[in-house]
């Protein structure tokens, strides 16, 4: 069953300004679909005239502007979402990225406007034509690092600098997580087809917690001196709105020591900068989580304040199947645990699905359902490819030399499956997971 994304829509308005109607600030309405990703808006209109004068030398031609109409855009909610005056005669705008005058912004399905500034009008009236190119929106793997320092904190580059590091390393968004300081999402940096996810670390003595995604997940300090004040932070962040992840839970200098029972969270840090033996315990942890029939989705993030050996943006990297590249898909995907940890931008790239609709992080109904397919691109010699569900692990393939594979599973009970890729980094020393996947759920049914 595939999954129905929206289509793209095109849409042209024809619209006529009267001499009579100079000065005046006019609106015109359209209607964003729902799903839309990115917005294209061009205008064309008369602005010059054109007459040819025969003088003795030659001819002259004469272009003096008679029309001088500047554009706009208005968001269902009458938020101005840019002005441009007449200097452009097109604009894009998406949740990520739009052009310079213009603020990047989810595009809500409505009504939205056209603003029109008839600044200059020859006697005779101008017509316009509008041209709006809408993208719909469609699933797409997402490259990220959910989890990274500036010098707002203990790093030491500034997120414009950061964001190009991660860019030239292979990723396509990071969550900005300074310890204790909020990035607020306004005064995060503009950059092309990058995202950048305001959020903080919540950091505490006795643990550490990710909330991403809003700019202020809650008022006041930070600080919590007790079990009620710390559940006041957690509560207010997941009313706003927040991605809430417990970060690095079994860190060897600040492991989280807070009842995570007794704490909303959506998503478990299970691999922090280099694998490691607190990353193996956090695997063991969700693991039983998992046998204990919980549904929690895990990330990854590097954990990066500054280059050194093993730590780099995207180590590790999480991998995010999402309906756009709007920070506001992203977390939604998370959420729904459409996502797998790989340990550097370029390692091996997973698809894992019942369907093209239900993929990992999804539930389906078992037995009516019992299969998944498996694809994995870029595997090396001596990979071990396996599924694991709550019966054990099953081995798939070892690889005997790079490539590529693509397979299926068939589930014989209830439960979970997942897949784990494992690989010898270094000659000599047991192979460690290069890639974990969050799984599909196979929800027993009569």
């Amino acid at each position: 069953m595939a999954k129905e994304f929206p289509i793209d829509t095109y849409q042209y308005i024809d619209t006529f300004i009267s001499h009579e109607q100079e000065g005046l600030y006019l609106t015109i309405p359209f209607v964003m679909p729902f799903g839309m990703a990115s917005l294209t808006l061009k205008y064309s209109y008369a602005r010059r005239d054109r007459d040819e004068v025969d003088m003795p030398q030659g001819v002259f031609t004469s272009r003096p502007e008679i029309n001088i109409i500047d554009l706009g855009l208005i968001a269902p909610d009458g938020t101005l979402v840019g002005a441009s005056g007449s200097d452009k005669t097109s604009i894009h705008v998406s949740e990520t990225w739009a052009t310079p005058g213009y603020c990047p912004t989810q595009l809500v399905p409505g009504e939205w406007h056209i603003l029109v500034g008839a600044y200059k009008v020859a006697p005779e009236g101008v017509a316009i034509a509008y041209e709006l190119d809408m993208i719909g929106k469609c699933r797409r793997l997402l490259k990220g690092d959910l989890h990274v320092h500036t010098l707002a904190s203990d790093g030491v580059l500034t997120v414009a600098e950061l964001a190009q590091h991660a860019r030239r390393h292979g990723l396509d968004f990071l969550a900005i997580t300074d310890h204790n300081q909020m990035a607020r999402a306004d005064a995060l940096p503009n950059i092309p087809e990058f995202t950048l996810v305001p959020g903080v670390e919540w950091t505490h003595f006795k643990g550490h917690a990710t909330f991403i995604g809003v700019d202020q997940p809650y008022d006041g300090s930070f600080a919590a001196n007790t079990p009620e004040e710390v559940t006041a932070r957690f509560m207010s962040a997941r009313d706003r709105g927040a991605l809430i992840t417990i970060a690095h839970p079994f860190d060897e200098n600040c492991p989280f020591r807070f009842d995570m029972e007794s704490l909303p969270f959506d998503c478990l840090e299970i691999w922090n900068g280099p694998m490691r033996v607190s990353n193996l315990r956090a695997l063991g942890y969700w693991h039983s989580l998992l046998l204990a029939g919980k549904k929690i989705p895990v990330c990854g993030g590097s954990d990066y304040h500054r280059s050194q050996l093993f730590l780099f943006p995207g180590g590790p990297t999480t991998c995010v199947y999402a309906e756009s590249a709007g920070a506001s898909d992203i977390l939604e995907a998370l959420r729904c645990g459409h996502a797998y940890i790989v340990y550097a931008p370029d390692g091996p790239v997973l698809e894992f699905r019942v369907d093209e609709e239900r993929i990992m992080g999804d539930s389906v109904p078992f037995p009516a359902v019992s299969q998944v397919e498996i694809e994995v691109k870029g595997l090396r010699a001596g990979d071990v490819l396996q599924v694991i569900t709550g019966q054990g692990s099953t081995s798939l393939l070892t690889a005997t030399t790079d490539g590529d594979f693509e397979g299926a599973y068939t589930m014989t009970a209830p439960g979970f499956a997942r897949v784990e890729i494992l690989r010898e980094f270094i000659p000599g020393v047991p192979p460690l997971p290069a890639l974990i996947s969050n799984p599909i759920y196979f929800d027993a049914v009569d």
